[in-house]
């Protein structure tokens, strides 16, 4: 007689799963990311393009950069 198999929780597939990564040499690492959902996110990220928007185009902000960037062999 077949013995009756209960299906694996969530969390015991999750487990298993990561054991299975651990075994490969592989360890979890949490990231924290901003939240573009947020309204805060939002105001901010309008904020920046505002003020990058209205920047003064005629600085010399690039010339700087280009002159400290190392471009290495056979760059610009």
């Amino acid at each position: 007689m077949p013995s009756e198999s209960r299906p694996k929780s969530s969390r015991a597939k999750v487990h298993a799963y990561r054991a299975r990564l651990r075994l490969q040499g592989l360890r979890p690492v949490q990231i924290w990311v901003p939240d573009v959902r947020s309204p805060h996110f939002r105001t901010e990220a309008h904020r920046q393009s505002l003020v990058v928007a209205a920047a003064d185009r005629d600085t010399d902000d690039q010339a700087f950069i280009d002159s400290v960037a190392d471009w290495g062999e056979g760059g610009e």
